[in-house]
């Protein structure tokens, strides 16, 4: 998933995004996917675990396909008293984009041909198609924060996605903090006692991705993770 180097979106910003597209019956339908998913892991988790707070200015949500929403809006005049506008990219999704946070819809890229901007009728927009994002709707959570009840992925699929995609990165820097994301949620999982939920999340990947993961371990010195994973 892409991302800015600017810095974080304020929380309270965020959060009045969601809750208005709660208030219009949507926010059900949405996976929250990207780093603005460790601010909210911490329900999961609870206080005893410090995940570290790598939030961005992207706050990405996920559409299953096909979409089953059970309302409709149009985002971009729902948010657009919050300063939020619609930004067209050259490839034909749209972004919202505000000062200080830029909301994306994303899709799985599904076969040859699929790549193209993918209409969403039930919220007047056209989302990103991206690689491997199948694998975070494949087993969801619901954590209750702040007033609101928010679909991520699984902890563990999250961690294991970021080990994926990291090496995918151009530039170092989103690499290193994918790695890191992807460590430090896998090993929160394992002092939660959820070792196999970890090891069978690996087992059911294809095995160039397990082989990619194995990579990153060993790159980012998590050699004991890489063997608890193949062992």
């Amino acid at each position: 998933m892409k991302g800015k180097d600017e810095n974080p979106a304020p929380v309270e910003l965020t959060l009045e995004v969601l809750r208005r597209l709660d208030a219009a019956g949507v926010l059900e339908d949405l996976v929250l996917v990207g780093s603005w998913c460790t601010h909210f892991y911490k329900e999961y988790f609870g206080k005893k675990t410090q995940l570290s707070a790598l939030r961005t200015r992207d706050m990405d949500f996920l559409i299953r396909r096909p979409p089953h929403f059970k309302a409709s809006v149009r985002v971009a005049d729902l948010l657009n008293d919050l300063g939020f506008l619609p930004d067209l990219h050259r490839e034909g999704y749209v972004s919202l984009i505000h000062p200080d946070l830029i909301i994306d819809f994303l899709v799985a890229e599904r076969g040859k041909g699929s790549d193209k901007p993918y209409n969403v009728e039930a919220l007047g927009i056209r989302a990103q198609p991206l690689r491997y994002l199948d694998f975070l709707t494949r087993d969801t959570i619901v954590v209750h924060s702040d007033g609101l009840d928010l679909q991520l992925p699984h902890p563990a699929n999250f961690a294991l996605h970021k080990l994926i995609i990291g090496g995918r990165r151009v530039r170092p820097e989103k690499r290193d903090k994918d790695w890191q994301q992807g460590v430090e949620i896998l090993r929160a999982l394992i002092g939660r006692g959820e070792e196999g939920k970890v090891k069978a999340k690996y087992a059911e990947i294809p095995p160039g991705w397990r082989k990619d993961i194995l990579a990153a371990l060993r790159k980012i010195d998590a050699g004991d993770l890489a063997k608890l994973l193949t062992d």
